[in-house]
């Protein structure tokens, strides 16, 4: 990759400090986050009418499985895209220990 490319592209080669990420899979993020949102209100919605609980909890994993999916989509883009570009620049060390930090808030 040439200088003026990773220039273009901050992302790769400072993807251990806080700044916007392009995300390869953004509109796909956006409809599943979208999708989670109106499940959210629907829930809601069920807990204002006084529905089964039953049901509620349903729509609730249902939930929980969309954003558990993001998640997981989130976590293959950076792995590939950030951290992949951090072992490169032999960077693995860091780029690995805050990997696994992200991976453990989801490990149950």
């Amino acid at each position: 990759m040439t200088s003026t490319r990773a220039a273009s592209r901050p992302t790769e080669a400072h993807c251990l400090e806080p700044q916007p990420v392009v995300q390869p899979h953004k509109q796909a993020l956006l409809k599943r986050l979208n999708r989670v949102e109106g499940q959210v209100r629907g829930v809601a919605q069920m807990v204002q009418d006084d529905r089964y609980c039953v049901d509620v909890l349903t729509q609730v994993a249902a939930i929980r499985s969309a954003l558990d999916a993001v998640a997981l989509q989130l976590l293959e883009d950076h792995t590939r895209g950030c951290v992949a570009n951090a072992v490169r620049a032999d960077r693995g060390d860091q780029a690995i220990e805050e990997l696994m930090t992200a991976v453990k808030r989801f490990a149950r």
